[in-house]
């Protein structure tokens, strides 16, 4: 058994030989790797198809999405795992909660506008927007997620709020 091991390490065409992790662009100095997990064709394409790197979009549509879905799964946890949980006000509190920290993410976001972020870089996987390039592209991004966000939380509210109706209507 250990000199048919032996005998593999030789072998070009034994699978164990072959190499897998790379750098990134065959060039060591990036300081990223190349796996097989990172630059495969389905995570190349799901992570290039997500709001934050999908190209042509405008930076008010990214923030739009980003805001819609962020404030919509926040209210949940608020609503269902808060200290207020088992009260009649208890989704009213999840609404207000959500709000709250988006409004606070999105205080965030224009702070990291305002402090001159560096330009972001290309990894393996995606390829960043332009609209992450400029302080008006980030500001736009941000005032759209408050949007987006409160929006999210809104119709999370009233379709929780309402939920009674909502399977009468389904039936």
């Amino acid at each position: 058994m250990a000199q048919a091991v032996d005998a593999s390490k030789n072998s070009p065409s034994d699978p164990r030989n072959r190499e897998v992790v790379f750098p990134a662009g065959r060039d060591p100095q990036w300081g990223n790797l190349e796996t097989p997990v990172n630059a495969s064709y389905l995570s190349k394409s799901y992570i290039n198809n997500l709001p934050a790197y999908r190209q042509n979009l405008t930076p008010f549509r990214r923030g739009l999405e980003i805001g819609m879905a962020h404030g919509y799964w926040i209210f949940g946890p608020f609503a269902k795992l808060g200290p207020l949980r088992d009260t009649p006000n208890a989704n009213l509190a999840g609404l207000l909660a959500s709000i709250g920290l988006v409004v606070i993410l999105t205080a965030g976001l224009s702070l990291y506008a305002s402090s001159n972020p560096p330009q972001p870089l290309a990894t393996v996987t995606a390829a960043p927007p332009d609209a992450f390039q400029s302080k008006e592209g980030w500001n736009n991004f941000a005032s759209a997620f408050l949007i987006g966000g409160i929006g999210g939380a809104v119709v999370a509210y009233f379709l929780t709020s309402n939920i009674a109706l909502i399977q009468g209507l389904l039936g």
